[in-house]
């Protein structure tokens, strides 16, 4: 898990200026509405970008709440970018009698909103006001279709075979109250009001056509944070993220996104997972076990195996006293693609702490969300691994899990899911 959370920087490939139009800040005439910021400067935030702007922290928030990422594109945004400081993730099961033609004028609807959103323009209908002096704040709106969507809506010999139920494993504690669902949206932001301000919206919009079945809150490191850009760390004080599929890899287009069938080709699969840390019982243990059983230095994320960050984790080294440096056991070797196959995803997870449960232990964890071209080779042989052999797997719960397909982006004009929609 600590291998589980995307961090990659803001650039110009995945992160663009603000498009043309009335900002929700510029409508109520704040300072400085209406400039647009470059990609990069968007991600730094703070004093990293106020130090490369050559202007004051206050200067660089103001930039950061004006970075956008455009909704249209071959890809639905919210995938290869980084995780924003907050996320709402929510499924919608489609209403009684809706059907294809209620899912279709759905999802016309969303997908307008979110271009909307993405520009940092008022959202049209049912527009609530709660994120009305905002800019855009990197709002990604993400949409997903599951297995039990298609039934519904008439499209059973559309339905994918990379739709059907991931396998039990063991020790899982799954909620279905809290799993599933028709329709799975993903909404990340780095301002809390502009994430719930959109998944309001969109629960207003789908008032008749589909109901809200759960909705989960998370949060990640916010930009500006640290004093340059750093891995985020979970909750369980892990940098996490580091051995994450890269953008530039040659190979990165064949993990993440599907080839097939049709409607889905550039789109990808997702697997959502709730994962509950006993964090009590992690944090009695000493860091230097934290670290074994994780394979890597808490400090600085390095390998045990030795270097830094970003070297390559050496599964085959040994420490003086000829015991492997890296625990046969530990968390990096059992989930890296060398003990499984090849098999990566891209993870793109967020925290979450929702108080405490009825034995006084903290309801607090990872909303695991990883992208992948197929979950048979992606999220499926990685998890039977873990949950046979990870030494971290006795600090975790999964409570909560999820498979969609993800279409992909929508061309200007068009809407997500289109191409299966009027297929």
């Amino acid at each position: 898990m600590t291998e589980q959370i995307a961090e990659i920087s803001r650039t110009p490939e995945t992160e663009a200026p603000a498009a043309a139009g009335f900002s929700r800040r510029a409508l109520l005439g704040s300072a400085g509405a209406g400039l647009a910021v470059g990609a990069g400067a968007g991600a730094l935030g703070g004093r990293a970008l106020a130090a490369q702007r050559g202007g004051s922290r206050t200067e660089g928030a103001a930039a950061l709440g004006r970075a956008s990422v455009p909704f249209h594109g071959a890809h639905q945004a919210g995938i290869v970018q980084p995780a924003q400081a907050r996320a709402q993730l929510a499924a919608f099961d489609l209403a009684p009698g809706a059907g294809r033609d209620g899912l279709v004028k759905l999802m016309k609807g969303w997908s307008q909103t979110a271009a909307l959103l993405a520009r940092g323009e008022p959202a049209g209908t049912h527009e609530n006001q709660i994120a009305l002096d905002a800019g855009p704040c990197a709002v990604t709106v993400t949409f997903g279709f599951g297995a039990s969507l298609f039934d519904k809506a008439g499209l059973t010999a559309q339905r994918p075979p990379q739709l059907d139920p991931l396998p039990d494993f063991p020790e899982d504690a799954i909620d279905r109250a809290r799993s599933d669902g028709d329709l799975w949206v993903q909404i990340g932001a780095d301002d809390a009001l502009v994430a719930f301000h959109a998944l309001r919206v969109l629960q207003q919009q789908a008032a008749g056509l589909a109901a809200l079945r759960w909705q989960m809150s998370g949060f990640s490191r916010t930009p500006g944070a640290t004093d340059r850009p750093m891995t985020p760390r979970n909750l369980m004080g892990q940098v996490d993220g580091t051995n994450n599929p890269k953008p530039a890899d040659p190979d990165f287009a064949a993990k993440v996104f599907a080839d097939g069938p049709g409607w889905l080709a550039g789109g990808s699969y997702v697997v959502f997972r709730r994962i509950r840390m006993l964090l009590d019982n992690w944090e009695n243990l000493p860091t230097d076990r934290q670290e074994r059983v994780i394979g890597r230095r808490k400090s600085d994320g390095a390998p045990l195996s030795g270097g830094t960050e970003s070297t390559p984790v050496d599964l085959a080294k040994q420490n003086d006293d000829g015991l492997l440096a890296i625990p046969v056991d530990a968390h990096v070797r059992v989930a890296a693609p060398a003990s499984n196959g090849g098999a990566a995803m891209l993870r793109r997870g967020f925290s979450y702490h929702d108080g405490l449960l009825p034995d006084g232990s903290l309801d607090a964890g990872l909303l695991f969300v990883a992208f992948q071209a197929d979950p048979a080779r992606g999220f499926v042989p990685v998890q039977r691994r873990l949950a046979r052999g990870d030494s971290l797997s006795r600090f975790l719960r999964h409570e909560a899990s999820g498979l969609y397909a993800v279409p992909p982006g929508a061309p200007e004009g068009g809407y997500v899911g289109q191409a299966l929609l009027e297929g």
